[in-house]
This record gives structure tokens, C-alpha cells and sequence, in this order.
């Protein structure tokens, strides 16, 4: 499908201001929101929502549909009287600066905990009802999601290979035991996906209500310690133990010279082809239950993936499999209807995934970081460009374009000031105007380069493990003019969200 001229914000909710240690569905978020129609825009991208795993990393979550309770609004739950003032006071070692992943958790679990306790004791019998109609609904997942976290925290978080065998192989008495025992841990996971998909719901209605859509960002890999794996096991490549046998990965490109080991076990195609491919399915059901249009991270894998021996400690050794193709997303559309997705097509992409990719009509990406390491036939410059593709300065594996432009080579510097004619001084802002004025139908930009942040802004840096997705920005850093310069950009070139007009009225 194509999607009409509209430009937006990339911006994980974690890096919003807040006084709990992490950005989260509050009145911050609203802000935000208002921030976006004044800035005439009308995207607001962020990266996946599941709860943090490995090097809390989004990407590697413990669950493929829940929602991270650390985004979880926790002055709503004192608007019911689930948590007190009280509890909120002590917030030692949350920074307003950075996300500190093992100091936040350990507090909003602990609010979340005694919040779930208040509500199982004197929660309304109308709350209780909705609590109870969504556990039904979302019951296909959400049992096994609740007593894997409930597991997970039993065992120190240690991998759910190393559990019981019977836990680890899902013996069903074993099961049934578990979830008997760990009765209350069980219910505080589920309490708060409840809380969380009905903020979520708010704050979605309200960015709709004002033109503002939401684009999320579905990986096509799944974390091995994860309830998706622990409930499917035949779904992906494991050994007897339950260990992978090869994992996922990209070979060496652009970001690294040995390339990325992932780590997240690979699927079995051919079984998930036996079910009709049901769990993919119900997966995009629900994320597109949480988001307007969908960005699929590494669609390349679809067309063919790299595969990597668990034993390999780097990619470089690898093969390339075929991936399921346009038969497993002509299988979705039958259930599901058109899907609104952008295909990340970044990387190693040879003519099959570009026919792929038109094939099924997705929009690819446009990285304008990309664009000037060569010469005037890369494709990543706007004057390449087709309509149908969205176009970024940088995403969240860049630097910020300030952080980009300090440390390329002076051959790029040397080529971007003559595509741009400028002097590079404000080269975040030749950036954003070259992307809202190129033929893009949609242009996203981060919003740490709306402020002007430098490499202190980073988001990630792929193949690392250590200080990414800790980065969060403050209202200060903002100022007063940011709003109206993309706005009047935004305007100039034909993407505006038409309420920033009823906003001016």
C-alpha cells in the first residue's frame, strides 16, 4: 500500500522525561503528542515494546506480545488507589538522564507488585470484570507469558534450558504445579499487561484523535530466553536439550567486520508452514492491535537469512537459507487484510528481496547517513529516490547526524557540504530539510536530531552490549523554537498534519 506524504519522529517511549527512571504512558507521553501536532507532524515511530532481555535490549525480549512494564504509568495507579503518593518518594539512583535498566526495574517492579496486591484486594468489581474479560481474551499468550516471567524470576533469570527438565520441557503436571506455587507471582504479569494495554489504548486514542498514527517495529527474530521459545519449542531450530543449533545473524556489513551474531534461534519454516503459520499471525494481530503501520525489522530474512552454527562466536561463518517468501505474508493478508508495513531493506539486499519487497508493495528505507560514501549513483540520495519508500536521517543504530558528521571521513564531509551547500554547522537541520523535501511519501526523523545532540545522544551501537538504549532527553533540551523551525520545513514541503491548523485556530 502506499501511504500519504507525512513525515514523523522516531522515539523509543523510555527516552521521554520522567521521574521514575524511565520514559513511560504518562503525562509525558501526552506531551509529547501535543509537541507533534505543534510540530506539524504526524508519525510517531518507536522501537519495539516487549519487555528488555538480554542487554535490555528491545530487540531481544521475553515476549513477542507483551508490553514492557517498565512503561507503565505508575501515577495512574495512584488515580485508583493501587499505589499511594507515598510509594512513589523514593526514587534514589533514577537518573532524569539515562535509563539505569537494573535501578529502574528493581523499583517499578516493586511498585508494580504492591500495586497488583491493592487491586486483588479492593480492586472494584468493574475492574475486576475488565481484568478478568481481558485475561480471556488474551489467554493464547498470556498464560504462558505470565508463568514464564514468574519461572524466570524463580530461577534468577537464568535460561530456561537450565530449569527443571519437566519445567523446562513443559511436563504438564510440572506445569500445572508451578503455576499452583508461584500463584501470586503469576498474577502480578498478567495485572500488569492488563495495566499496561489499557494505557496504551488511551494513548493511542488520543495521538489518533489528533492525526497522529503510531508506527511500531516488529523483529523478525525472537529472543531464545523467551516465552515464545519456552511455548514453541518445535517452531525453532533446538536440540534435545532445548538448545539452539544454529542462530541468527548478518554477515560482515557496514556496521561491523565480523559481522552480527544476534544470537536468537532460527525458525523452522517448514513446521510453522504446517500450522498455516498461526503464531505469526496472531503476532501480527496483535502488534497491529497496538500500531497503525508496522516497520519489519530485517525483512531481508524473509527472502533468505543468514545462518550461523551456535558454536561460531562471530558471523562470519555462516550460510544463506531461504526464508518462507511471498507465500507466507499472501498467507497473513488472507487473514489479517492489507497489512501497512514499511520493510527495513538495510544491509547486504540482492535483487530477490527488492523484488520481494515490490512484489508485495512495502515501502523499503532510505538512511541519509548512508548516502555519501560514494558518489553521485548511491542510491541513498534523495535525487534517487522512488515515492514509495521512507526516508531517515539516521535510526537507532546510527549516531546522531551531529555525532555522524564529526567522525566521517573527510570525503563525505567534503561531499555533503557540496549536496547540500552548506558550511555543516547545523548539519542536523540540512539533513531534515533534505529529508522532508525529497520524494518520499514518509520522512522520520529521531529526535535527537531535532534537539541537536551529538554522539551523547546515541541510542545503539550494533554488536555491542554495554550503555545502549539508556538514552532519554529532558523538556530543557527541547527549547522553545524546535516546535515551530521543523513545523514551518514540515509545512513548506507538503506533510503536515492538518491539526497543527486547527491548533493555530
Amino acid at each position: 500500500m502506499r501511504f500519504p506524504r507525512s513525515s514523523g519522529i522516531l522515539l523509543h517511549p523510555t527516552s521521554l522525561p520522567g521521574q521514575f527512571g524511565s520514559g513511560d504512558l504518562g503525562a509525558p507521553a501526552y506531551h509529547f503528542v501535543d509537541w507533534l501536532v505543534a510540530a506539524g507532524q504526524s508519525i510517531w515511530q518507536m522501537l519495539p515494546l516487549g519487555p528488555a532481555g538480554l542487554a535490555n535490549s528491545p530487540y531481544m525480549s521475553h515476549s513477542a506480545f507483551a508490553g514492557s512494564p517498565l512503561l507503565i504509568d505508575l501515577q495512574e495507579l495512584v488515580s485508583h488507589g493501587w499505589l499511594t503518593q507515598e510509594d512513589l518518594c523514593i526514587t534514589q539512583g533514577l537518573s532524569a538522564y539515562r535509563v539505569n535498566y537494573s535501578e529502574v526495574t528493581d523499583f517499578r517492579m516493586r511498585m508494580l507488585a504492591k500495586a497488583s496486591e491493592q487491586f486483588f484486594k479492593q480492586g472494584t468489581s468493574e475492574d475486576m470484570k475488565q481484568y478478568v474479560l481481558y485475561c480471556a481474551a488474551e489467554k493464547s499468550w498470556l498464560d504462558d507469558y505470565a508463568l514464564f516471567q514468574a519461572l524466570n524470576h524463580k530461577h534468577g533469570e537464568q535460561e530456561w534450558s537450565s530449569w527443571d527438565a519437566n519445567l523446562a520441557h513443559r511436563e504438564p503436571n510440572a506445569l500445572k504445579k508451578a503455576s499452583e506455587e508461584l500463584h501470586d507471582s503469576v498474577a502480578i504479569h498478567k495485572f500488569t499487561q492488563w495495566c499496561f494495554a489499557r494505557q496504551w489504548s488511551l494513548l493511542k486514542k488520543y495521538a489518533n484523535d489528533r492525526n497522529v498514527i503510531f508506527v511500531g517495529d516488529i523483529p523478525i527474530f525472537v529472543a531464545y530466553h523467551s516465552a515464545d521459545v519456552w511455548a514453541h519449542p518445535k517452531e525453532f531450530h533446538l536440540d534435545k536439550d532445548g538448545m539452539p543449533t544454529v542462530v541468527a545473524g548478518v554477515p560482515p556489513d557496514y556496521f561491523s567486520k565480523t559481522g552480527q551474531r544476534w544470537g536468537n534461534p532460527l525458525y523452522r519454516w517448514d513446521v510453522i508452514k504446517e500450522t498455516k503459520y498461526q503464531w505469526w499471525i496472531e503476532r501480527f494481530r496483535k502488534t497491529f492491535a497496538l500500531f497503525d503501520v508496522l516497520r519489519i525489522d530485517h525483512f531481508r530474512g524473509f527472502e533468505t537469512y543468514w545462518e550461523i552454527p551456535e558454536e561460531e562466536e562471530t558471523a562470519e561463518k555462516g550460510r544463506w537459507v531461504k526464508g518462507p517468501g511471498e507465500e507466507f505474508f499472501k498467507n497473513v493478508q488472507r487473514k489479517l487484510g492489507t497489512l501497512p508495513i514499511i520493510a527495513e531493506d538495510l544491509g547486504i539486499i540482492t535483487t530477490e528481496v527488492h523484488a520481494l519487497r515490490e512484489k508485495l508493495e512495502f515501502p523499503g528505507m532510505k538512511v541519509l547517513q548512508f548516502a555519501f560514501n560514494s558518489g553521485p549513483e548511491n542510491a541513498f540520495l534523495p535525487h534517487r529516490y522512488e515515492p514509495n519508500c521512507v526516508v531517515y536521517t539516521g535510526t537507532h543504530d546510527n549516531d546522531t547526524t551531529r555525532g555522524w558528521y564529526e567522525k566521517t571521513s573527510n570525503h563525505e564531509r567534503d561531499f555533503v557540504r557540496r549536496y547540500c551547500k552548506t558550511d555543516g554547522k547545523e548539519i542536523q537541520w540540512d539533513f531534515i530539510k533534505l529529508a522532508l523535501e525529497s520524494v518520499a511519501d514518509i520522512a522520520v526523523i529521531p529526535y535527537q536530531d531535532v534537539i541537536g545532540l551529538g554522539s551523547e545522544g546515541r541510542m545503539n551501537i550494533p554488536g555491542t552490549i554495554e550503555g545502549n538504549w539508556e538514552w532519554r532527553f529532558t523538556w530543557d533540551q527541547v527549547g522553545t523554537d524546535s516546535a515551530n523551525r521543523l513545523y514551518e520545513l514540515t509545512a513548506l514541503y507538503g506533510r503536515c498534519n492538518p491539526d497543527r491548523l486547527n491548533l493555530l485556530s
